[in-house]
């Protein structure tokens, strides 16, 4: 069996690092700030990360630039993989964003208005490079509805069918973002989380609603999920990336030494 993977996630706004709830939005005063995005990756790789995810939720053409300059200098610090999100809508943004550092270029709300895209990245830069990020919230009785813009816009799409597109059109990964459980650390949502890694032959990672190391190894095993991406309980010091994989080992589960 391949090692799980455990992926601390930084959202980033106007280049520091901030935490909402069930996406709570920077205009609204649903964010808080949490620190620089250098030190705490620097502090997660050391931790022994198996890599990074950036979420840029600044939109505007002035946090387009502090991303890049944030990408360049992690990884001239940090030796694990670092995948980056937000406000990427064309192939050259792909480009700028891998040129500064990034391994893999997640994709979202562009992905859904133009799915060629997902197509055009994979052809251009593999679909190694080429994530698809999926905010899924449950919209009735076994049903969960895809939405884009940060979670504010039902799109029209089954969240289980739209990644299984997603994924013949060369996504090469699934990040499946919980709305529902986002930042209330109650848990994954084990129901979609399975469902969409029962349908689609590239890994998924889940996220949204870790709040203990119980929930961790569950979504690995129940959800049958690749990796668990987490915030708040890393970026507030309740566990280290260490704790976590430490408790997955005595569960069972194979995860990448430190």
């Amino acid at each position: 069996m391949l090692a799980k993977r455990v992926i601390p996630c930084l959202d980033v706004h106007d280049g520091a690092v901030t935490r909402g709830v069930q996406f709570g939005r920077a205009e609204e005063g649903g964010l808080r700030n949490v620190g620089d995005p250098v030190e705490l990756a620097v502090r997660y790789d050391e931790q022994g990360a198996d890599e990074m995810v950036f979420f840029d939720i600044t939109a505007s053409a002035h946090g387009r630039a502090t991303m890049v300059d944030v990408m360049e200098r992690v990884a001239s610090r940090c030796f694990m993989p670092l995948t980056v999100g937000g406000g990427i809508r064309t192939v050259d943004d792909m480009g700028t964003m891998l040129k500064a550092g990034a391994d893999k270029i997640s994709i979202n709300s562009a992905a859904i208005a133009n799915p060629e895209l997902i197509r055009e990245g994979a052809e251009k830069f593999g679909s190694q490079c080429i994530v698809v990020s999926v905010d899924a919230k449950k919209t009735g009785e076994d049903e969960w509805g895809v939405f884009s813009l940060g979670g504010r816009k039902a799109v029209g799409l089954d969240a289980t069918e739209w990644s299984v597109r997603a994924v013949e059109l060369g996504a090469g990964e699934i990040v499946l973002n919980s709305i529902d459980a986002d930042g209330t650390k109650a848990g994954y949502d084990l129901d979609i989380t399975r469902r969409i890694s029962e349908s689609v032959d590239v890994p998924v990672v889940a996220s949204g609603g870790a709040g203990k190391l119980q929930h961790m190894a569950q979504v690995l095993h129940e959800g049958r999920a690749d990796a668990v991406l987490a915030a708040s309980i890393f970026h507030f010091s309740e566990y280290t990336v260490a704790d976590v994989k430490d408790f997955l080992k005595s569960d069972g589960i194979p995860v990448r030494n430190i």
